[in-house]
């Protein structure tokens, strides 16, 4: 058996069965690494740049795109280098700093979520206090909450985690996370749990504001075309970016908890790592194909560029 103090790294076994084709496997998370860091950076840039674009919405939108950025950075440099490597290990230090980001990312991004559905309520059910209510007084508040806020949060869950003795350092799974690491304690993980229930309910209570707020902005559409046409427009993909998260996130929390060992390696490692990969891939798409107001201002950087290339 082995204590805290002998555990210094932890093996990552979601890797083993990949061995054979871990050129594949590296070129596609290459590529799709390549293209998350293209799509949001392209979206970041064009918001920063085009003053036309500095509004609530579109602010939260760069910030969903940043953290995007933030939370595959804790995940695919060190999967990319376990995929050219014969020992798939991770320091203690940097299995907590990778939780942490991870971690951290995951929360954040539901408090944007939340922040975005919000601004669309303003916007569309209460449209001639939008500004009233909407300054910049206030969306730099948002913003330091959906940053502070989960870094806090994860923060406490890793502090609860380190003070646990350890009795393994086997991994099965791609990354770190926390729920594997208190899996290995040696003794009662009683407040690791009720905190992990905590957190849970604080992200429930999100979702369903989230719903709240989305029933009555349906309610004040169907009042109109012209309410109708502005929801399809902006509120329909943050729906889709929503939706995506959400059941990326609830397929890895019940499956990190609940999940079978009977089930193919490779689906394992899909299930672990689908909202890390899916939603950052997806989110600037959705949003720079639907938001006209977006996919002007892309179309209007890259072409100066071709420009100054001429």
């Amino acid at each position: 058996m082995q204590n805290s103090s002998s555990v210094t790294v932890f093996t990552l076994d979601g890797l083993n069965e990949t061995a054979s084709h871990k050129y594949i496997f590296f070129g596609f998370t290459l590529l799709a690494y390549l293209l998350i860091c293209l799509f949001n950076l392209t979206l970041i840039i064009t918001v920063i740049i085009e003053k036309t674009l500095h509004e609530p919405m579109y602010i939260f939108l760069c910030n969903l795109c940043v953290n995007g950025l933030y939370g595959t950075a804790g995940l695919h440099p060190k999967l990319l280098a376990d995929f050219l490597s014969d020992s798939h290990v991770i320091s203690y230090a940097g299995c907590l700093i990778q939780t942490h980001v991870i971690y951290n990312s995951l929360m954040c991004e539901f408090t944007i979520l939340t922040l975005m559905a919000y601004d669309r309520y303003v916007a569309i059910c209460k449209p001639l206090q939008y500004h009233s209510i909407m300054t910049s007084l206030t969306i730099s508040k948002f913003l330091l909450l959906c940053w502070i806020l989960p870094s806090c949060e994860s923060t406490i869950a890793i502090f609860l985690t380190i003070r646990l003795p350890l009795c393994g350092s086997q991994i099965d799974k791609l990354y770190c996370d926390n729920w594997s690491i208190v899996k290995m304690s040696c003794v009662d993980t009683t407040i690791n749990n009720i905190y992990g229930y905590i957190l849970i309910l604080i992200h429930v209570s999100q979702a369903l504001f989230i719903v709240y707020s989305y029933i009555h902005i349906v309610r004040a559409c169907v009042k109109s075309s012209e309410e109708m046409t502005k929801f399809m427009q902006t509120c329909l993909p943050h729906l889709i970016s929503l939706i995506g998260f959400t059941i990326s996130t609830v397929f890895d929390v019940m499956y990190s908890r609940y999940g079978s060992r009977n089930i193919p390696q490779d689906l394992h490692n899909f299930l672990a790592v689908e909202f890390l990969v899916i939603p950052p891939l997806l989110n600037p798409l959705i949003y720079g194909l639907k938001l006209s107001q977006i996919h002007r201002r892309i179309m209007r950087v890259f072409s100066r560029k071709v420009d100054i290339l001429k």
